[in-house]
């Protein structure tokens, strides 16, 4: 079985990506309970739509900004970023 991986993401509105994997599914994350509530201060800047849609695909991940945030792909596929 082949490693699962972000194929691509679409931005539907706010902090609303859909996201398609390598196996074909797609699920629709809603980044906005983590950005707002993790406290950082590296994620403040996501806090702003613009500021959100500067992430790009590398390496089969979703990554904002070198890394600076990253989610499991497995957390993207069941939409869950606070387990």
């Amino acid at each position: 079985m082949s490693a699962l991986f972000v194929k691509s993401a679409k931005h539907l509105k706010s902090h609303i990506l859909e996201i398609e994997f390598s196996d074909g599914a797609h699920q629709i994350v809603d980044f906005a309970p983590f950005i707002f509530s993790a406290g950082h201060p590296d994620y403040e800047r996501y806090k702003s739509e613009s500021g959100f849609l500067g992430f790009k695909i590398e390496d089969g991940n979703l990554n904002w900004d070198d890394y600076t945030m990253i989610f499991p792909v497995e957390d993207l596929y069941t939409g869950n970023l606070t387990r």
